[in-house]
């Protein structure tokens, strides 16, 4: 064997649209840091799952007080920083305070402000302390903005970050690539491979090419659609289509005028042809959703039932309401392809049973200006990328305009509840209250699709966070 052969069997090479603008996940929004370092380079107390499950990261344990507020962290032992420096409480308390402290620029501050204190007890266990119970904790610890990192190598973690990863930062190429190295000094289990490569291509055509020509070993989150039937054709590659975070809905303003009638709403659910919508505007990636939850989640619930594609049922329900020769409407439009080209079938869709819906192309700022803060909307199109947000529905101001005690008494009570299997019977619950009282319409989970060489294995399908997860990817021979 040659040795090229065999640095292909220990090296990988991944394709990105995005270059992140710096390298320090705790203190800017770009995913695209998160896609380069998280759980490469850094760790968190907790992390996430292929699954969108939480799991231990640099905290093996944990115990929850009976009230709820007080977390008592156990850490890892042997665990060092790439610089050589050990990993203990003291980092952690670090971490915390700088991400929640008042100048701290990390870009979800949120995550941090229910938190009263950070305590180191002894050099391996830390307890933190909430003002108030919360149910998502050890989910919010799991985000990129909440990896532990060291006071040490602080001042230079936009170039040279520093973490306790598989990986270690070797290169960074700005406007070409970034490498890391396998970190030989790991305390889980070492990475199979030695070294990886994050290529930087923005154009779909370049994308294309260089996946084409074996010049990448894989592009995460492809950017071209309508080329995957041609990977998909050719032996030398598998093609990826997973979930997102992103719940794509057709979003209804349910104060207004027909939609504050359920009966209007089931209608226009039940106009909709899910499958021709992800056919036609996405290529056929995504997965069909009956409510506001990712489908790769532990906790989801299949309620597509709620609202099968059954034109003659909704017509029958709009003359039931008093809109036997149906009504006309807006459909506002964002930018996105998913929306355009979305909204041009479901326009179809609806005039079969008697809506006309007037499609309107907005810019980002106008929708926000109209639909998001103004209200001035009946129908829009929207994916909504943020993890576990179907507490939004709880708002009764948020653009939507749904109003339901039952429902927002619900979420207050999750978000104070810290028991798994309760919290997933709320979850369930959540998830059939606005799928039953059709408070949009649930279209698809927006799809994560992602062009691999056959011989890849251990690429993550699904997104429940912005990463491409190196520690457990590996070459088949």
């Amino acid at each position: 064997m040659t040795s090229t052969a065999l640095a292909a069997n220990t090296d990988v090479t991944v394709g990105l649209q995005l270059e992140p603008p710096h390298l320090d996940p705790t203190s800017a929004a770009a995913g695209a840091i998160d896609q380069v370092l998280y759980s490469n380079v850094f760790e968190g107390l907790t992390r996430f799952g292929a699954d969108g499950s939480v799991g231990p990261g640099l905290a093996e344990s944990w115990e929850i007080s009976a009230d709820g507020k007080t977390y008592t962290f156990k850490l890892r032992s042997g665990v060092t920083f790439h610089d050589g420096t050990a990993f203990d409480a003291s980092d952690v308390v670090f971490s915390l305070d700088r991400a929640r402290a008042e100048d701290s620029t990390n870009a979800q501050k949120a995550l941090f402000a229910g938190i009263e204190s950070v305590e180191a007890m002894d050099a391996s266990t830390v307890k933190v302390t909430l003002s108030a119970p919360q149910g998502n904790f050890l989910f919010n610890m799991a985000w990129g903005d909440a990896v532990i990192v060291a006071p040490e190598s602080i001042d230079n973690i936009k170039t040279a970050p520093v973490g306790t990863g598989a990986f270690v930062f070797a290169d960074w190429k700005q406007g070409d690539s970034i490498t890391l190295n396998r970190n030989a000094d790991y305390w889980g289990d070492a990475a199979a491979l030695e070294s990886a490569t994050f290529k930087f291509i923005s154009d779909p055509t370049a994308a294309f090419a260089a996946m084409m020509a074996e010049d990448i070993d894989a592009f995460y989150s492809y950017p071209a659609p309508e080329n995957l039937i041609q990977f998909e054709a050719d032996p030398r590659f598998n093609v990826l289509a997973g979930n997102t975070e992103g719940e794509t809905i057709l979003a209804i303003n349910n104060k207004a005028e027909p939609f504050n009638d359920v009966r209007v709403r089931k209608a226009v659910s039940m106009a909709i042809d899910r499958q021709a919508i992800i056919d036609g505007a996405m290529f056929g990636y995504g997965t069909p959703i009956g409510t506001h939850f990712a489908p790769h989640n532990p906790d989801y619930l299949d309620l597509t039932g709620n609202a099968p594609f059954d034109p003659d049922a909704a017509k029958a329900l709009l003359a039931e309401a008093g809109y036997p020769d149906g009504f006309s409407t807006t459909l506002k439009l964002p930018p996105p392809s998913y929306a355009r080209r979305g909204g041009e079938i479901i326009a179809a869709q609806l005039r079969a049973i008697g809506i006309e819906a007037e499609i309107s192309n907005l810019e980002w700022a106008q929708w926000l200006e109209q639909a998001f803060r103004g209200y001035d909307y009946g129908l829009t199109i929207v994916s909504h990328t943020e993890p576990m947000d179907i507490g939004i529905y709880a708002r009764p101001e948020y653009y939507f305009q749904y109003d339901n005690a039952d429902f927002q008494a619900l979420i207050a009570d999750l978000a104070v509840e810290s028991d798994p299997a309760t919290r997933s019977d709320m979850l369930k619950q959540a998830q059939t209250i606005i799928s039953e009282d059709y408070v949009n319409g649930f279209l698809f989970q927006l799809a994560q699709v992602s062009v691999v060489n056959a011989k890849l294995n251990g690429i993550w399908e699904d997104a429940p966070t912005q990463a491409v997860d190196l520690t457990g990817v590996s070459w088949t021979d």
